[in-house]
């Protein structure tokens, strides 16, 4: 039977259907109409276009995001309506009073920290002030806000919304493997001129850009790991990702002086790198550990999250090992040198300076150990509030039957 291909539109389809604006796209949809039908069941109104619209606004990327923003969104809307109430009473809808309510309304609002919706509280405040029946007018307005506040969040308890872990772990995977190839193209260059150097040192410094961009989509894997119902351990994956990416940032300053020392060695030469038969082949087999075990770094972080991690381990501490002797030699190599010339062990000295602390960043006991201390504290915190909380469960009974007594 021969095999039919299937289409490059359903196959992008199939890619795009987590993405986070295909994502939102179709549950801010979906909870509109769901919102809408909702308040013409449960209002007397015949238009409630309130509730589609707070359940547009609430509804987010992730359950986190749609449970803080439809408690703001709730509480702007609550906060105007009690504002304008209060005008009505008072003063009626005069230019003055409209001025004062829009001042009282936009400052409550920062003050109640609602954020991107203090304008909320304004404009419930003006829709509420400029009707006939305000009252009426307020507690409609309310009810539709909370009918579609109360859907959205439902839907994201019914359907939870995806974990954008992979794609974080991709990204900080893609980090890493992106200064693995600047480090093996450094290993295979035996003596680089000054130009090529020059362009290492500025694809190190671009490096900045890729780690904001990966921070940005760790942030949002991190926010989906909140109050998430599915999700178990989010807290640890958290910890090794952010720890993975921290490091990697580290790595990436060290990289960008290790290019800097080599730029200056060759400046400092006349045009070439000063190292030549087994001082170059040592150091470019050095390099070459190093960009493995940048490399190997980024797959262990991903590994820990995803699967087993022993595998990466120990690849990453085979490579660690062998840059370590490397280094050894190196190290032994241009001490002999410096004696014959003492002007320039500086500049060697900063180059090893900046290969021992990869090694170090990178290294596997440590990054146990540090986990398995943030591990530990993690688990003391949520034993403590376990215990907090069995304490107050045990206390509010014997409070009830004080207060009965007395």
């Amino acid at each position: 039977m021969p095999a039919t291909s299937v289409p490059d539109s359903v196959v992008n389809l199939v890619r795009r259907r987590r993405e986070p604006l295909v994502v939102q796209t179709a549950r801010a949809t979906v909870a509109a109409v769901l919102a809408y039908v909702a308040a013409l069941a449960l209002t007397g109104s015949s238009a409630p276009l309130l509730a589609p619209l707070t359940a547009l606004l609430v509804v987010q990327v992730t359950l986190y995001a749609t449970v803080t923003s439809g408690a703001r969104r709730v509480v702007s809307v609550v906060a105007g309506v009690l504002v304008a109430l209060g005008f009505t009473e008072l003063a009626g809808l005069t230019w003055w009073s409209l001025g004062l309510l829009i001042l009282v309304s936009l400052v409550l609002g920062h003050l109640l920290r609602v954020d991107e919706f203090v304008p909320e509280v304004a404009i419930s405040g003006m829709l509420v002030l400029g009707v006939a029946h305000a009252a009426e007018t307020a507690w409609d307005r309310i009810a539709e806000t909370l009918i579609g506040a109360a859907v959205g969040v439902l839907l994201n308890l019914v359907v939870p919304p995806p974990v954008y872990v992979q794609p974080a772990g991709e990204a900080i995977e893609e980090l890493a493997a992106r200064m693995s190839r600047l480090l093996t193209d450094i290993a295979a260059r035996p003596r680089p001129e000054l130009p090529l150097t020059e362009h290492w040192l500025g694809e190190a410094r671009a490096l900045d850009r890729e780690i904001a961009a990966v921070d940005t989509e760790l942030s949002r894997a991190e926010e989906s790991l909140r109050l998430h119902p599915r999700v178990r351990q989010g807290e640890l994956t958290r910890l090794v990702m952010r720890s993975g990416l921290d490091t990697l940032e580290v790595c990436a300053v060290v990289l960008r002086t290790l290019c800097r020392s080599l730029t200056d060695l060759a400046r400092d030469q006349g045009g070439a790198t000063p190292y030549a038969g087994e001082e170059a082949g040592r150091l470019n087999r050095l390099f070459g550990h190093l960009a493995h075990a940048v490399d190997g770094f980024g797959r262990l972080v991903t590994a820990q999250v995803a699967a087993n991690a022993e595998l990466a381990e120990a690849e990453l501490s085979r490579s660690l090992a062998a840059g370590r002797r490397e280094q050894a030699a190196v190290s032994e190599l241009l001490l002999s040198r410096s004696t014959a010339e003492p002007a320039r062990w500086e500049l060697h000295g900063a180059l090893l300076a900046n290969v021992g602390r990869l090694l170090d960043e990178l290294d596997v006991e440590r990054r146990s150990h540090w986990l398995a201390e943030q591990f530990d504290r993690h688990h003391r915190v949520r034993q403590a509030q376990r215990s907090v909380l069995h304490r107050l469960r045990r206390r509010t009974p014997a409070l009830r039957r004080v207060r009965r007594r007395s």
